[in-house]
């Protein structure tokens, strides 16, 4: 009987899940699996030293690779997108954080979407082309420092949706 069958590629996805659920964990926070998946894995929630919710949340996509490609010079890691996922995480509330895994290494790279398209300029989409190229800093390694940071950036956010808000009033 021929049957349906788990892949290493199913592996390492999972993988790459519960390396970032154990980070988030290990900072007190929680991390919610999204159940479809439409351009974004996880959802990340903090809690203040009490205890308490605290308002938004940090939004990852994970991609998964056995073979993790660099530059020449090593300083980046290329990472080929979906132009209308890099379309979709650009327009998101919430900081959207890009994993790149490395399965063999059982090490995560990270990459800050919005800030950066913020700070490079945008690629340039030539006809009909339905991905672009970004580059992690290989320097970014995901860890609970890492973990921290990203919930900065989702207050950064929020603050300048607040003053965005108060200046249109």
């Amino acid at each position: 009987m021929d049957r349906k069958r788990r892949t290493r590629e199913h592996v390492i996805a999972d993988l790459s899940v519960n390396h970032v659920e154990r980070l988030v964990l290990r900072c007190g926070w929680t991390v919610e699996r999204t159940r479809y998946d439409y351009g974004l894995d996880l959802d990340m929630h903090t809690y203040s030293s009490r205890g308490e919710v605290e308002n938004g949340s940090v939004l990852f996509q994970l991609k998964a690779t056995d073979v993790l490609k660099k530059s020449a010079d090593r300083t980046v890691i290329p990472v080929r997108l979906e132009w209308r996922d890099v379309l979709f995480w650009a327009n998101e509330l919430a900081p959207v954080i890009l994993i790149r895994y490395d399965a063999r290494g059982d090490k995560g790279y990270w990459l800050y979407v919005q800030d950066y398209f913020r700070r490079v300029q945008w690629p340039v989409r030539s006809g009909s082309a339905s991905t672009v190229t970004v580059h992690i800093p290989a320097d970014n390694v995901l860890d609970e420092a890492a973990i921290r940071r990203f919930a900065r950036f989702r207050n950064e956010r929020r603050r300048h949706r607040r003053e965005d808000r108060h200046d249109r009033t």
